[in-house]
């Protein structure tokens, strides 16, 4: 069952084409990777998806729960960790807001030995996990995030690969309804988070889709992305 059903959306911005035609299905529990050059219509697509902006043409079928975390994740860094999660929570759902979802999402993407401190007093890798508890905090069905390693060093790389790797098995994160997968939708420049992440690829450029396929079924990434990116590909 898709959980995303996009058919035959166009977006432009004045005289400019950003998305041109996109159609795409995503089931729940995949984990796509959405990769292109600078100006691909990625951010566009995703602004779309979460319902930010409206396409001009074509239908756009999302699931009602969305969690988000953009590039430059945006955070209050003069609250705790702890202090700024439940405040989120609230604003998702006061009914939420002292429950124990706050803790066990703490626990989920490792910031227990830091949910006592202030948000300032974080390394980038830590206020990264502080943005993916407060993407999860809606027990979202699906889950878009924008560059979410950027910036991080190598041990934070590999630990922030991981969790979201993790979160994709991760059945009704917070006890919703009969064990169902959050779908992923992951935008990146860095073609091996792709490969060690990802259920698939869908590859835009100069906003059409070029590549779409399963990793799995692919040799070569990187001469993929080359030929897709450079109309040298043959389907």
């Amino acid at each position: 069952m898709s959980i995303i059903n996009c058919q035959h959306i166009n977006k432009s911005f004045g005289s400019q084409r950003v998305l041109n035609d996109v159609t795409l299905e995503i089931p729940a529990g995949q984990v796509v990777g959405l990769l292109g050059p600078n100006g691909a219509g990625k951010s566009t697509l995703m602004k779309i998806l979460m319902g930010l902006w409206k396409p001009d043409s074509g239908t756009v079928s999302v699931p009602a729960s969305i969690g988000y975390l953009p590039e430059n994740n945006p955070l209050y860094e003069e609250m705790y960790v702890t202090e700024y999660l439940e405040f989120m929570a609230g604003l998702t759902n006061r009914q939420i807001a002292n429950c124990q979802i706050v803790n066990d999402l703490i626990d989920l993407v490792g910031l227990t030995p830091e949910r006592h401190k202030h948000i300032r007093e974080l390394s980038k890798g830590y206020r990264q996990r502080v943005g993916l508890a407060q993407a999860l905090i809606g027990n979202p069905e699906l889950l878009i995030l924008d560059e979410p390693t950027t910036g991080l060093d190598p041990n934070q790389l590999i630990e922030i690969r991981a969790l979201i790797k993790n979160l994709s098995k991760l059945p009704s994160l917070q006890g919703g309804d009969g064990g169902r997968l959050p779908s992923i939708i992951l935008s990146t420049h860095i073609m091996q988070e792709v490969r060690e992440m990802c259920d698939r690829v869908i590859i835009l450029d100069h906003g059409t889709i070029k590549a779409d396929k399963m990793i799995n079924e692919i040799d070569d990434l990187e001469a993929l992305f080359h030929a897709a990116t450079t109309g040298n590909l043959i389907t």
